[in-house]
C-alpha cells in the first residue's frame, strides 16, 4: 500500500531543506534569486511558512543547480544530498597508499571507524602484529619509510588496538603462515631469529586479545581473497599495491562485508583455536 506525503509536510520539508542548504553554501536570498534567474520575492515565498508553497519541477532544479545539491533532495524525494554524479563519483575512489598498512590514510580510517567492527584481511602478517625484528627485516629496502617510521607508525596502530576502540576481525591464510615460518616466498632471507619470536608474539596476542581480537586461517586453495579492510558500516578498501580502491556505498561495503564473514565461515583454524595452532608452527622451526 503506497503511503501519500500531505502536500503541507512537503512544503515543509522542501522550506526546511532549502534553507539548510543556503546555509551550508553561505548563500543569502538575494545570491539565490541571482543564481537562478527568478526575483527575490519568489525565494521569499519558498522560504515562507505561510501556506504549502512548492516550486515547479524546473525552479526546482534550479535552485538545486545553484546550491549544489540534487533537486530529489530539496524536494524529499533522496535522503542524501549530494547530486548523481557527487555520490558516483564518491562512491568508488583511488587513494595513495605507501606498501606499508600503517600509513597514515590506513589510521585515519580506523580513527573514522572508532567504536564499529573492523574486517581485516591483511596482505602479509598484520602490520600492526609484526615485532620490531621483522618490521626491521622488512623495511630495510623500502622507498619510502625508513625501519623506524615503520616502526612508529605501527607502535600507533599498536597502541590503538590496545585500547580496544573497536573489535577486530582479521582473516588471514594458513599458507601465508606456513610461507612465513618456512622464509618462503616474501618472506625468503628472513632469519629463524625473527621467525621463531614473531610467531610466539603473534600466538600470545591471539590469546591474549580474544574475544576483542578474532584471528581467523582460511585454506587459499579452497577460497580467495585479495587483501581488504571493511570498516563497520562506513567504508570498505581493496589494497591493489600503492593504490587502496576505497567504496563507501553501502551495498559495496554490504558485499565485502558478506566476502569476509565468508571467508570466517570456511576457516580452516577457528579463532578459538589460533593461538594453539600458531604455537605449533612455532615449535616446528624451534626458538
Amino acid at each position: 500500500m503506497t503511503t501519500k506525503t500531505d502536500k503541507r509536510d512537503r512544503a515543509a520539508l522542501f522550506r526546511s531543506r532549502l534553507a539548510e542548504a543556503m546555509q551550508r553554501a553561505g548563500m543569502s536570498r538575494a545570491a539565490l534569486a541571482r543564481e537562478s534567474g527568478v526575483n527575490r520575492s519568489t525565494v521569499a515565498q519558498l522560504l515562507s511558512d505561510e501556506g504549502p508553497r512548492l516550486p515547479n519541477a524546473h525552479l526546482a532544479a534550479d535552485c538545486a543547480a545553484a546550491l549544489g545539491v540534487s533537486a530529489d533532495w530539496l524536494l524529499g524525494l533522496a535522503n542524501r544530498p549530494e547530486r548523481a554524479g557527487d555520490l558516483v563519483e564518491a562512491a568508488v575512489s583511488l587513494s595513495d597508499a605507501a606498501r606499508a598498512e600503517v600509513d597514515d590514510r590506513i589510521l585515519s580510517w580506523h580513527r573514522e571507524a572508532r567504536g564499529y567492527k573492523i574486517r581485516h584481511v591483511p596482505a602479509t602478517l598484520p602490520d600492526v602484529l609484526k615485532t620490531d625484528a621483522v618490521l626491521r627485516w622488512e623495511y630495510a629496502r623500502h622507498e619510502a619509510r625508513t625501519p623506524a617510521q615503520a616502526q612508529a607508525a605501527a607502535e600507533d596502530r599498536r597502541a590503538w588496538l590496545r585500547e580496544q576502540l573497536s573489535d577486530y576481525e582479521i582473516a588471514m591464510p594458513v599458507g601465508e603462515l606456513r610461507a612465513f615460518a618456512a622464509a618462503a616466498g616474501y618472506y625468503h632471507g628472513l632469519p629463524r631469529e625473527a621467525r621463531a619470536p614473531q610467531l610466539r608474539a603473534l600466538a600470545e596476542r591471539a590469546q591474549q586479545g580474544y574475544p576483542a581480537l578474532r584471528i581467523h586461517l582460511f585454506d587459499a586453495r579452497r577460497v580467495f581473497s585479495a587483501p581488504v579492510t571493511v570498516f563497520g558500516p562506513l567504508l570498505a578498501t581493496v589494497y591493489i599495491g600503492k593504490v587502496h580502491l576505497a567504496f563507501r556505498s553501502a551495498d559495496r561495503v554490504q558485499a565485502l562485508t558478506r566476502h569476509f564473514d565468508g571467508l570466517v565461515r570456511e576457516a580452516e583454524v577457528d579463532a578459538r583455536e589460533t593461538a594453539n595452532w600458531i604455537d605449533a608452527l612455532a615449535d616446528e622451526i624451534g626458538d
